[in-house]
């Protein structure tokens, strides 16, 4: 195919820039009317055509002819993540205040300006402040927010956005009838959906596909090369998640961990079917699946699926019914719900034991049946940050009485057990237990739901920075 498609098929003219006519209208007409601005600031997402339009926008102004390899000595482009500093814009206004040699202009284009340190800005607002007749700044951001509004407020803002997908679709229809590019409808719409509204990456998703037939390219054979889960199959699991069945939830992941599918791309997948049509019953899943992140991502994965599974065992006091010990009644305070000792009924009298035996070993705490607040995690952090940060190292949980801290290896847990009174504070009247680090392992360890999760990770532990473990 000779030069790659993200570059064939790349606009140079404002004309024939696809899916930004709030952008490109109004820019054409700022360019007809001769009313250009000395500062721009394009933001909106990785991939949108930011930068593209940008580089349109400075040779138009110039009335210079773009071609992609062209380089014009008045139009300058500077990387902000590679140019953060102070000396750099400093170097920029100095060159500033020479007129351009062909132009009308001299033009800045700042990619990724929000990566500008502090003093950077600063001196590159004094240039916005009074710039010199003849130079136009035209900046890009996918990360509005770290943009000082003293930046801002002094720029033409334009937002940009991400095709939509009937837009992304008839712009790939037509690449694959000018290249005889043989592909299905669904095949089609799949590298849609894959590219994500942006351009650049649905065009080299096509084009790494195409090469690989010169027959017809169908859906299946797509999943097929990019390791995709079937959107059935996805579906499948969020019902059984809604469900409650986490034994088929293992079965389907463990089917398409085995056919490699990646799980960063199960994780994906998922968050996109749900925010694709959002249910409330989802919505708790949506917000655990987008805070998990490597390292095993298959774990997590497997322990956001299982909803309030797991939790829920301790709760319902499944050993005791095991037992066939009648679970504790409503009437009853809660503070005996976890309590490991047997009914008040039929419990022996404190003085037989004592005459009779000696007194047992203590039995493992129970897993408490919640996590903890955020109320004693905000106290906390407010009292004392550093304690704050080694709490963020271990698993709290709490129940009516007790907050139960579990840390993850002997230093984390030393820590805490030294700074015990900061979070006796936070717990605001509850009692506060450090258990022995591996302790919630031990509690969990015959938990039926859990070991399914473990196995499929073949025992998997994660490494803290402290060089303990957490067991998942």
């Amino acid at each position: 195919m000779g030069k790659a498609l993200y570059r064939k098929y790349r606009p140079k003219t404002l004309a024939e820039v696809v899916g930004e006519p709030q952008v490109t209208e109004t820019l054409e007409k700022a360019l007809s009317s001769g009313k250009i601005s000395h500062a721009y600031l394009f933001i909106g997402p990785r991939g949108c055509g930011k930068t593209s339009v940008a580089r349109i926008f400075a040779h138009e102004i110039n009335q210079f002819k773009y071609e992609l390899e062209d380089s014009y000595v008045d139009i300058i482009e500077i990387d902000a993540a590679s140019n953060t500093g102070v000396d750099d814009i400093r170097e920029l206004r100095e060159k500033a205040a020479i007129a351009p040699a062909k132009g009308k202009y001299k033009i800045y284009i700042i990619d990724e300006v929000h990566m500008l340190s502090k003093s950077a800005f600063n001196a590159l607002l004094k240039t916005l402040e009074e710039p010199p007749r003849h130079v136009i700044f035209i900046m890009a951001t996918t990360d509005a927010y770290k943009v000082p509004v003293t930046i801002t407020s002094r720029s033409q803002v334009y937002t940009f956005k991400l095709a939509e997908p009937q837009t992304m679709f008839n712009f790939l229809k037509d690449v694959c009838a000018k290249e005889k590019i043989k592909i299905s409808d669904d095949a089609l719409m799949l590298i849609v959906k894959r590219g994500g509204g942006s351009f650049r990456d649905s065009l080299s998703l096509l084009e790494q596909i195409a090469t690989l037939s010169d027959q017809q390219i169908e859906k299946a054979q797509i999943i097929d090369i990019l390791g995709l889960p079937e959107d059935e199959i996805i579906s499948n699991i969020l019902s059984d998640y809604v469900d409650g069945m986490f034994s088929e939830i293992v079965n389907k992941l463990q089917n398409l961990l085995d056919t490699n599918v990646k799980p960063e791309t199960i994780l994906e997948e998922l968050v996109n079917t749900i925010i694709s049509d959002p249910k409330p019953a989802l919505l708790p899943l949506l917000a655990k699946l987008s805070e998990i992140k490597a390292p095993f991502i298959e774990a997590k994965l497997l322990v956001a699926l299982a909803g309030d599974g797991v939790s829920s065992r301790y709760k319902t006091s499944e050993p005791e019914r095991a037992s066939g010990v009648a679970p504790v009644s409503e009437s009853r305070p809660r503070s005996r719900e976890l309590s490991d000792e047997a009914p008040t009924e039929v419990a022996p009298r404190k003085d037989a034991i004592e005459k009779t035996s000696p007194a047992p070993a203590p039995a493992p705490s129970p897993v408490p049946t919640a996590p903890v607040s955020g109320n004693f995690l905000e106290a906390l952090q407010n009292i004392d940050a550093g304690i704050y940060q080694q709490i963020t190292k271990a698993t709290v949980k709490e129940d009516d009485t007790t907050i139960h801290i579990y840390p993850k290896n002997k230093t984390n847990a030393l820590i805490l057990g030294k700074h015990k009174e900061p979070l006796i504070q936070a717990g605001n009247g509850k009692k506060v237990e450090i258990h022995e680090p591996g302790e919630l392992k031990d509690a969990t360890a015959n938990d039926p739901t859990l070991s399914k999760i473990s196995d499929i990770m073949g025992g998997v532990e994660e490494v803290n920075n402290n060089g303990g473990t957490v067991p998942f």
